[in-house]
């Protein structure tokens, strides 16, 4: 089972070297020691809602982004198979059906475990653009 911090970090990571910066010039712009964004990024430490809205600043992506990137691949490294969830009144949990043996019209698609809605984009204001929500 992959840990969320660690994908997290994983990510943030791949991030910082596609732009080919320093854990030095994102810290600074994140205004996070060096040490523990390098924690962070290794998935030995729980970063909190603060930090990561500031390291994704610091390096241009949007937190909603990240963590649909993240949930995705969390999906991913768990095989995508949804597990039975065990009823509240304590009765056992029925056996489920494998994807092979339900019909192709029943099998689940596969949504973000994460959503951010209705927050307007902060690169489209950094640019200027105008930002609508339609209902």
């Amino acid at each position: 089972m992959t840990l969320l911090r660690t994908q997290l970090g994983n990510t943030l990571r791949g991030h910082r070297l596609r732009q080919r910066r320093t854990l030095r010039d994102v810290s600074g712009a994140a205004r996070v020691s060096l040490g523990y964004l390098s924690e962070v990024e290794r998935g030995q430490k729980e970063a909190s809602s603060e930090l990561l809205a500031s390291i994704c600043d610091a390096l241009e992506v949007e937190l909603a982004d990240l963590l649909a990137e993240v949930s995705l691949q969390l999906r991913v490294a768990g095989g995508g198979a949804l597990r039975p969830v065990a009823p509240s009144d304590g009765a056992p949990a029925a056996e489920a059906e494998t994807p092979a043996e339900q019909p192709a019209a029943a099998q689940p698609v596969p949504e973000p475990a994460l959503a951010l809605v209705g927050a307007p984009a902060r690169s489209a204001l950094r640019r200027g653009e105008a930002v609508s929500l339609a209902a």
